[in-house]
């Protein structure tokens, strides 16, 4: 039996002609900072620098040549602490063709951190890649996935494209960056069952439970997500580290991946700076998001203002 997909109807979108749906292969190069902002002391532990070096200095050369191989462009979101240790390894990734994003500075903890600090890691960020490759990044994905309400207006003021932190969708749109404010940038959806951190990620005393996935059960997954995403005409964005899915196994599983949803009739592969730029061309709803106020729980209740959408031009490249 076949059984009709059903599009994500609160962000509608059409995709280039002769397109169907789109996907895009991402990596997060942590490197060594997503455990130094969970925990400094963690410099201290040789062996668990070296699992997180296997990055920038062996997984990536791979991935590169599988993407070559494949003849795909990929987005890299690099934290400016990476770029800084490896910017050989940033400005390979530049030379091959690929994009590269800003994900915060040393994978900070974004939670609850005001306005005026966040913004001093994004400017930190964005030194750094410039200083290693050149690099003037237009989308950004916040570490952790943790975007605060004041974000996407600190990132409207510096001028980037594209969001990638939210979970909100399963097609890219675009949304209000503050209540009273007219600019908007695009959001690019991602999903916890497309990162590879819950499927593989281990080390002992740092995350995981011990329990790393077979290869074989990931790619059947995120095989299945991706002919979901082509059958409704979403977006599909899997999130890769390449200290994790640039190890063997799951290196030629992630291949065999990339050659199914490449074979998909109709599925467009794209960075995510180019759907972003198909985005704002071609999208004219306008989100906000849904918030949320409970000024003290439980006795004084909670308040609810809704999302809502609005009509604007589709914004010109440029």
């Amino acid at each position: 039996m076949t059984f009709e997909a059903f599009p994500d109807s609160a962000h509608p979108i059409t995709w280039p002609e002769g397109k169907q749906a789109a996907a895009s292969f991402t990596f997060d190069v942590d490197a060594e900072s997503c455990t130094i902002a969970h925990d400094p002391k963690s410099t201290s532990r040789m062996s668990l620098m070296t699992h997180q070096s296997y990055g920038p200095k062996v997984a990536v050369p791979r991935l590169l040549q599988i993407l070559q191989r494949q003849d795909i462009r990929a987005t890299f979101f690099v934290p400016g602490f990476t770029a800084e240790c490896y910017p050989d390894t940033v400005r390979r990734i530049v030379d091959a063709g690929h994009e590269v994003a800003h994900h915060g500075y040393l994978h900070e903890p974004m939670q609850g951190i005001d306005a005026e600090t966040e913004a001093r890691y994004m400017d930190r960020g964005l030194e750094a890649l410039a200083k290693a490759a050149g690099v003037e990044p237009v989308g950004y994905r916040a570490p952790w996935w943790e975007l605060n309400w004041h974000s996407p207006a600190l990132l409207a003021d510096r001028g980037f494209l594209y969001d990638s932190s939210l979970l909100d969708g399963d097609a890219p749109y675009r949304f209000s960056v503050a209540p009273g404010d007219s600019r908007d940038i695009v959001e690019i959806p991602v999903d916890w069952a497309l990162d590879d951190w819950e499927q593989y990620a281990f080390y002992p005393g740092v995350t995981g439970s011990g329990v790393i996935e077979s290869p074989a059960k990931v790619l059947e997954m995120w095989t299945l997500e991706a002919e979901a995403h082509h059958a409704q005409g979403s977006c599909f964005v899997l999130t890769n580290h390449p200290f994790i899915s640039g190890r063997p196994s799951k290196a030629v599983a992630l291949e065999r991946l990339i050659e199914r949803v490449k074979g998909m009739d109709g599925m467009w592969v794209a960075t995510m700076e180019e759907i972003a730029e198909h985005t704002r061309r071609t999208v004219q709803e306008v989100h906000t998001h849904a918030r949320i106020q409970v000024p003290s729980f439980p006795d004084t209740g909670a308040k609810f203002t809704p999302s809502l959408v609005r009509e604007s031009r589709p914004a010109v490249a440029g």
